[in-house]
């Protein structure tokens, strides 16, 4: 401490935090240097009864039963899905090990030969794109991750449409990586089935969905997962062991956000050279949704049209629901209100780039904010506000007292904490996000959604999410994003979607059960 923090000598603050009960064995062991955070932050944590370097462990049936697996959608999610499940195209590889022969700190190569073997098989492969299908089907035969084309042996067959594959009878399990408006018809057929369901987000592209898809998977015996791969963020598990021991004191505010300032992270993403009316079934694309004539700027862009997508709120926005959802627990809100506009992306797109939504939670006394520009790329993160400290909640996790703070009064006087350093922090390995040169990927890798750390080895948080699913499979329970889960996820983003949309207030009927 310097001369101004001197209010209190040595003996005096030990004496001061004894009567504390949250630090008061941190007193005690006060280390002489209290200038060093490092310690410090050790100190209060282990005060806390908590242990920020103990990684729990990954579920585990201890089961080698082979689940096989048909993949429906293989563009660009569907091939980062495929390759968490152990099973890239070799192309892939050879970019990869060819990208850390140049960069010492790509070490995505590595990551992925270090997969554990998910005992899986991918028999069956469904696309309405002639290209991306047999994409698939080369990184389907890839279980040895090699990096040669000519030595594969595709075993596995591929369907032209979706209700013939879930009827295989060497299906027992699909991953839906569809656009969004097929989300719910095609969980609901693979359910009915019998088939297990792991279907990325948005859950579905309408409020109607949500309950029929609900419904259809209640009755049924399969396990289902939404693809909230930040579910396996070891920073969020931590953020919630926190926040259950009352660091932050009482909540009132959230802050989350989506920055990104590149086409690709607005959904302009590449038109295939070769897709044309005859190697995209177009007719099928459609068929859940309005008619349109064929558009190759619809089909690969699909997400800037409501008719197959939900927009900033049912893509962008519900990962960051998701992650304070797992936290706190807040489950569908009370109110919404939404605004925004398309501001910047003048291509004819429908979807705003530019969205604001606040959702309320009276019952707990807080309020959720969710802001985001596609057109400009300044970070901002997860900030949750309590009255005692503020947590920025990201794949790094920090921790700051509050110059109010009521808990740490005594401690913020004695200058033994203060509101510009972190009192705590976890993260969990070390960040290699500048081996990436896509900005869409530095942006979910900040956030924690593409990798995180188990025992200290960097781990695919989507080969995680995918190995949860498949053990609970064999072990026939309930994964972290079953579809309790996903209900509240679906019908959080579809308030927001209809208050803007609609240009009004939105509210949820809890005890009916309705949005109104």
């Amino acid at each position: 401490m310097d001369n101004n923090q001197k209010k209190y000598n040595r003996r005096d603050i030990i004496k001061t935090l004894a009567t504390v009960p949250v630090l008061g064995a941190f007193a005690y062991g006060l280390s002489e240097k209290l200038q060093y955070r490092e310690e410090q932050t050790y100190r209060i944590a282990d005060d806390l009864g908590l242990n920020l370097y103990d990684d729990p462990d990954p579920v585990s049936s201890g089961s080698d039963r082979v689940i096989r697996i048909g993949i429906i959608g293989s563009g660009i999610r569907g091939r980062q899905l495929l390759e968490a499940a152990g099973f890239a195209h070799p192309d892939v590889l050879k970019d990869w090990a060819s990208s850390a022969e140049r960069n010492s700190d790509d070490t995505r190569f590595q990551d992925y030969l270090s997969q554990d073997d998910l005992q899986i098989e991918i028999t069956a492969v469904c696309d309405i794109f002639d290209i991306h299908a047999d994409y698939a089907l080369l990184a389907s035969a890839n279980a040895k991750k090699g990096i040669a084309k000519d030595s594969l042996n595709i075993k596995a067959k591929r369907y032209q449409n979706y209700r013939d594959l879930i009827n295989a009878s060497d299906v027992d399990a699909v991953i839906i990586a569809t656009p969004d408006h097929w989300h719910a018809q095609m969980a609901m057929d693979a359910a009915k089935a019998g088939k297990h369901i792991y279907v990325e987000k948005g859950l579905t592209r309408t409020v109607e969905e949500a309950y029929a898809l609900r419904n259809v998977i209640k009755q049924s015996n399969v396990v289902l997962q939404l693809g909230h791969q930040g579910r396996q963020t070891a920073s969020f598990r931590k953020a919630k062991q926190l926040i259950d021991k009352n660091i932050l004191g009482k909540i009132s505010l959230i802050e989350v956000c989506t920055n990104r300032n590149d086409p690709n992270g607005a959904w302009v993403y590449p038109i295939h050279p070769d897709a044309n009316p005859q190697t995209v079934d177009w007719k099928q694309f459609i068929e859940p949704t309005n008619a349109h004539p064929f558009s190759l700027e619809r089909f690969f862009r699909w997400r800037c049209w409501w008719d197959y997508g939900t927009g900033l709120g049912g893509d962008l926005l519900t990962h960051e629901y998701d992650a304070i959802n797992q936290v706190l627990g807040l489950g569908i809100p009370h109110s919404a209100v939404a605004s925004g506009g398309v501001y910047f992306f003048k291509d004819g797109r429908e979807v705003p780039d530019v969205y604001h939504a606040v959702f309320e939670y009276p019952e707990r006394d807080l309020t959720f904010m969710y802001s985001a520009s596609l057109a400009n790329d300044n970070y901002r993160g997860k900030v949750i506000m309590g009255h005692d400290a503020t947590m920025r909640m990201e794949n790094r996790l920090e921790i700051f007292p509050d110059r109010g703070s009521t808990q740490y009064r005594k401690q913020l006087e004695a200058g033994l904490i203060r509101p510009e350093e972190a009192m705590i922090t976890y993260e969990p390995g070390r960040n290699t996000v500048d081996a990436y040169t896509s900005a869409t990927e530095k942006y979910f890798a900040s956030r924690g959604l593409l990798y995180t750390h188990v025992k200290g080895k960097r781990v695919n948080t989507a080969h995680l999410h995918i190995k949860e699913w498949l053990e609970c499979i064999r072990m026939n329970r309930q994964p972290s994003c079953n579809i309790d889960q996903a209900f509240e996820e679906a019908i959080t983003a579809h308030m927001a979607t209809i208050a803007y949309r609609e240009d009004r207030k939105v509210f949820w009927d809890a005890e009916k059960e309705q949005v109104i």
